[in-house]
């Protein structure tokens, strides 16, 4: 919970870039026909469906025409209900496919309001790679923070065995005024790690607002995630907001990366908590899948390539 210019309390967050998995959204009109007529496959994309109508509404009205229906396909790999932003992943591919059928192209900020209106609450994977504080439930920046996070390289992990979580079903905790000065302080830190480049700092941050955020999500593995960061030499740990995704955070410009990455995987092991994918937050991503330190590049999902259910065998 951040403060915006205005000084009111506005919850947030920042994304942590992951290149790879994604969706792909193709709507055909449907002249004529009435404007919640629209059909979407797979059909329990009820988001998608959603976000569909209002960009039709919001289109139509830009082109003067009356809006109608049409036909909305989904195809992608984003794993569903461990915080990798599936929804927001959907209901931007659709968005951008609904305006392109108009023949338009929306700016970010509109794809993000309608974003918002379909999911009530939306990651900014609309806005550009800059690292940025987002207002997730107003679709809204609050604070750009630079212009890329530190270099980084994330081993990634799934906790509480990979299973989905249910948000909906999240205990309700109400932040007061400590919470705010916290979080505005982590902010300070976040700012300044990013300006200057500090992974160190920017693990420090990202450790101290996961730790927080146990409050809500209470992971068991907590400790012992962050006991394994400690003793690899990572900079700090991770935690999806609202799921069960985490990283152990390295310095990319640290020597050694790659034996860290190999006793980071063996410790995850060890402690039954499963790994799922190595990556980089800087554009020539490298990865590597389950395991065995190797070279990989990411490999983008093709429109044919179903959506997984949320095991381990889909990360």
């Amino acid at each position: 919970m951040f403060l915006d210019g205005d000084g009111r309390r506005c919850a947030g967050l920042v994304t942590l870039p992951m290149a790879g998995p994604g969706s792909r959204a193709e709507f055909v009109r449907g002249p004529g026909t009435a404007p919640l007529a629209v059909t979407v496959v797979p059909a329990d994309r009820t988001k998608a469906a959603q976000a569909a109508v209002l960009a039709v509404a919001e289109c139509a009205e830009r082109v003067g025409e009356p809006p109608c229906g049409g036909e909305l396909r989904l195809t992608g790999a984003v794993p569903v209900g461990l915080g990798m932003g599936s929804s927001t992943s959907d209901v931007t591919a659709t968005v951008r496919a609904v305006a392109d059928s108009y023949g338009l192209r929306l700016d970010s900020a509109t794809v993000a309001r309608l974003t918002v209106r379909a999911e009530l609450a939306c990651d900014p994977l609309m806005l550009s790679g800059r690292p940025v504080l987002f207002a997730q439930r107003e679709g809204r920046v609050l604070e750009t923070l630079g212009r890329a996070l530190p270099p980084l390289v994330v081993v990634g992990c799934a906790l509480g065995g990979g299973a989905p979580v249910d948000t909906l079903a999240l205990p309700v905790r109400e932040l007061d005024d400590e919470d705010v000065r916290a979080y505005e302080g982590l902010r300070a830190l976040l700012r300044r790690a990013v300006a200057t480049g500090d992974a160190a700092l920017l693990g420090e941050v990202a450790t101290a607002s996961a730790r927080r955020g146990q409050q809500v999500l209470g992971h068991p593995e907590f400790e012992a995630l962050t006991g394994i960061a400690g003793r690899v030499g990572a900079v700090g740990v991770q935690i999806a907001h609202s799921g069960a995704v985490a990283g152990v955070l390295f310095d990319a410009a640290a020597p050694g990366q790659r034996q860290r990455v190999r006793d980071c995987l063996r410790a995850l092991a060890a402690h039954g908590i499963p790994a799922t994918r190595t990556f980089t937050t800087f554009t020539t991503t490298k990865e590597i899948l389950n395991g065995p330190a190797h070279r990989g590049v990411d490999r983008p999902a093709g429109p044919d390539t179903p959506r997984r259910p949320a095991r381990l065998p889909a990360l």
